[in-house]
């Protein structure tokens, strides 16, 4: 099925998000596989969806320019919704990080901590995850910028019958893109540096993007972590959620051989054999927070340096897919930002609106 064209503005559908179930999404997701059997003897190869500025532009001729750009910083922030189908049910094409995989596992954090909610010791929750790069490149070799987006439900039944609201976070490389050739060695943080110019056919996309989000909400290189340490939370307790966030593959997981190597195959190999559709093995990522760190630098070249890291935790991946509905149904909800992380009062949109 080839990806429609792109349509990102906030609609009736994210307007009735009331919750989603576990099962519902992973069904979705698990749904449309390119390949039945991933690494089978007939199967075909695994789609490069192409995103340029140039298509992004001839897709924004509709609204215009700015409006398109803006409609889609808009709805990123507005919408809670977990699968965004459209009205033809095909979803809808990314403006960015249109290749990934999904996965699903769980969240558990094992470690004694200061923090609220799903950061607090022995927290566990069904997580659904996509791993992704940020533009048309896929392969070792290449400049990358590899991402980890996770969605936690609060529950650790897979059948649980009521809608829930889910909690977001994001994770990425540096956003302009780095040299990292085996998945093992990448580390993921939700505030990333950023190398513009590494970008390359992408650099305008990013700019432009940047830009808006800027205008739109505040900080887009940062997301902070509040929605998963409000998740579960009786509404007296204060919100005390870290404020940086890091993802480590765990190193017992094994190194994927291979010349120009795509990161959607060394992830499936971390858990699947060629040609045979039952996981053998589990993806795990340690889970790391800090308090400390600053960052410098210019926008086009901004860096972050971070002191003492503590281990809390991991994420643990049972089973994976590529799939048409990963890359174009999926949806996951930034946090506007907060000026106080642990204060709702001082978040930047509130309904839809910027007001701060």
């Amino acid at each position: 099925m080839a990806p429609v064209a792109f349509g990102e503005a906030f609609t009736a559908e994210d307007r009735a998000y009331r919750g989603s179930r576990f099962h519902d999404v992973r069904e979705a997701l698990f749904s449309n596989r390119y390949q039945r059997v991933w690494g089978g003897p007939d199967e075909p190869p695994l789609p490069m969806h192409e995103v340029t500025l140039r298509s992004v532009l001839q897709g924004a001729l509709r609204f215009g320019i700015g409006s398109f750009f803006q409609q889609a910083s808009e709805r990123a922030v507005d919408s809670g919704a977990d699968l965004r189908w459209g009205a033809d049910r095909r979803g809808f094409r990314r403006l960015v990080h249109p290749n990934g995989i999904c996965l699903a596992g769980r969240w558990e954090i094992t470690e004694q901590t200061p923090y609220s909610g799903y950061f607090a010791q022995g927290s566990q929750a069904l997580l659904v995850g996509r791993y992704s790069t940020c533009c048309a490149e896929t392969r070792r070799g290449h400049v990358r910028s590899l991402s980890l987006v996770g969605k936690l439900f609060p529950t650790v039944d897979p059948e649980h019958a009521e809608p829930l609201q889910t909690a977001n976070f994001f994770t990425q490389q540096d956003i302009g893109g780095e040299s990292t050739d085996y998945v093992n060695d990448v580390e993921l943080r939700n505030a990333p540096n950023t190398t513009v110019l590494r970008r390359g056919a992408g650099f305008g996309t990013l700019l432009v993007s940047g830009l808006v989000f800027a205008r739109v909400d505040k900080e887009p290189t940062i997301r902070q972590l509040y929605q998963i340490a409000e998740l579960g939370k009786p509404p007296i307790e204060p919100t005390r959620a870290p404020t940086f966030m890091r993802l480590l593959m765990s190193e017992k997981q094994q190194r994927i051989e291979g010349a120009s190597l795509d990161f959607r195959d060394e992830i499936m190999a971390q858990i699947f054999d060629r040609g045979n559709p039952t996981p053998k093995r589990t993806l795990t990522f340690h889970l790391e927070v800090a308090e400390d760190g600053v960052t410098f630098g210019t926008k086009l070249r901004e860096r972050r340096m971070f002191s003492n890291w503590h281990r809390i935790g991991r994420l643990i991946f049972d089973d994976a897919a590529a799939s048409y509905n990963g890359d174009c149904v999926i949806h996951f909800n930034h946090p506007t930002w907060r000026d106080d992380r642990n204060d709702p009062s001082t978040a930047t949109r509130v309904n839809g609106r910027k007001v701060r």
